[in-house]
């Protein structure tokens, strides 16, 4: 006989059952959302395989690559025209006043032989044809140093061999030309120097002029060669005259003029043929065109001449003295306004520039 059924077991049935739907209804959603968000949002449909984009896609540089173009992963190397600017070089400044290399007073001594190979091997910043410039600063004035020559070559040594230091601790942008006279007529220093004169500035716009005997070498490097706002008078104080001026008006040997102050006076005198005199016509033209003389002290200026016989074809000119006293009258007719040469030939040495010029003579 069968046992009868208990009241609500039918019941408790449907129950679980609905309850095992349940979980299987929702194991099923779950597992279908978790696969599903790996591939895509549900019910959008699969995108089509992506392609490599061409090797020469060319994208705009002003907006990104669209989302479905994908780009090499590469290391993008850095464009050649963007390299980084070579710095510009600092512009050098004025050179200091005074000079921080100068070293006061020097030892100037004569007994030795001179090479200029030797000089020129310890001056390598000297240019040919005796031209420099400092290379960190910028000079303060341009000179030229005028030496009237013929028949010195061993004085020449000397003086290259002492100045060319001296000039570069001065820090001058400078050149030094030598204006030989050819010929064996009298010899005139006043229009060498006119004619030195002229022919450095058509090599260079200089500003200042230095006319030095080729004898003569200065003991201390405080002794600019350099031009003032009047005339310089630099050898004041010679070891020939007993370290003193030998008279007040005394203005021979080395001393410094500007362009301004050359012109105005007309240059130097051209008809003193022979030792003598054109120094002290010099000063007069100084004097009478309201010009007075600088100096520097006894001290700073000493110099040593190198000692030697009075030249052939260089003797006392027997005229200084009545051209002496008749400057005012000659010196608007008689320099550079009235300067005749012919010039022959110009050297180029490592150490300076020599011209050799033809000037005529007392006759002409």
């Amino acid at each position: 006989m069968k046992e009868p059924s208990l009241p609500g077991t039918s019941l408790q049935r449907a129950c679980r059952l609905l309850v095992a739907f349940c979980a299987l209804h929702l194991s099923a959603t779950l597992l279908y959302y978790l696969t599903g968000s790996a591939l895509g949002p549900p019910g959008s449909p699969e995108p089509p395989p992506r392609r490599p984009p061409p090797a020469n896609l060319s994208l705009p540089l002003s907006r990104p690559p669209p989302a479905n173009v994908s780009l090499p992963l590469s290391h993008p190397s850095p464009p050649a025209a963007r390299s980084r600017p070579t710095p510009a070089s600092p512009v050098p400044g004025p050179c200091p006043e005074p000079s921080p290399l100068l070293v006061g007073a020097l030892r100037v001594e004569f007994s030795q032989p001179v090479s200029l190979d030797e000089v020129a091997r310890i001056n390598p910043e000297v240019k040919a044809g005796g031209r420099f410039a400092p290379k960190d600063c910028i000079a303060l004035q341009k000179v030229a140093i005028i030496i009237p020559f013929r028949n010195r070559e061993e004085h020449l040594k000397y003086w290259l061999y002492y100045l060319h230091p001296i000039l570069q601790r001065q820090q001058l942008d400078y050149g030094v030309y030598v204006i030989n006279q050819d010929g064996e007529e009298e010899f005139n220093r006043a229009k060498l120097l006119n004619i030195g004169f002229a022919e450095a500035l058509k090599e260079y716009d200089y500003d200042c002029f230095v006319f030095s005997d080729v004898d003569l070498i200065p003991m201390d490097d405080r002794n600019i060669y350099k031009c003032y706002s009047q005339p310089r008078h630099l050898s004041v104080s010679m070891d020939k005259f007993g370290f003193r001026l030998p008279y007040n008006q005394y203005f021979g040997g080395v001393s410094a003029l500007s362009k301004e102050q050359f012109t105005k006076i007309n240059g130097f005198p051209n008809n003193y043929w022979g030792w003598g005199g054109e120094d002290d016509d010099i000063y007069n033209r100084l004097v009478f065109k309201g010009m007075g003389i600088s100096r520097p002290d006894a001290v700073i200026g000493k110099c040593r001449m190198i000692r030697h016989s009075r030249d052939r074809k260089n003797e006392p000119n027997p005229e200084r003295f009545d051209r002496i006293a008749h400057t005012r009258e000659t010196m608007n007719s008689d320099g550079l306004n009235t300067l005749s040469y012919k010039v022959l030939r110009t050297d180029k040495y490592p150490l300076y520039t020599k011209i050799t010029v033809d000037i005529g003579s007392p006759k002409s």
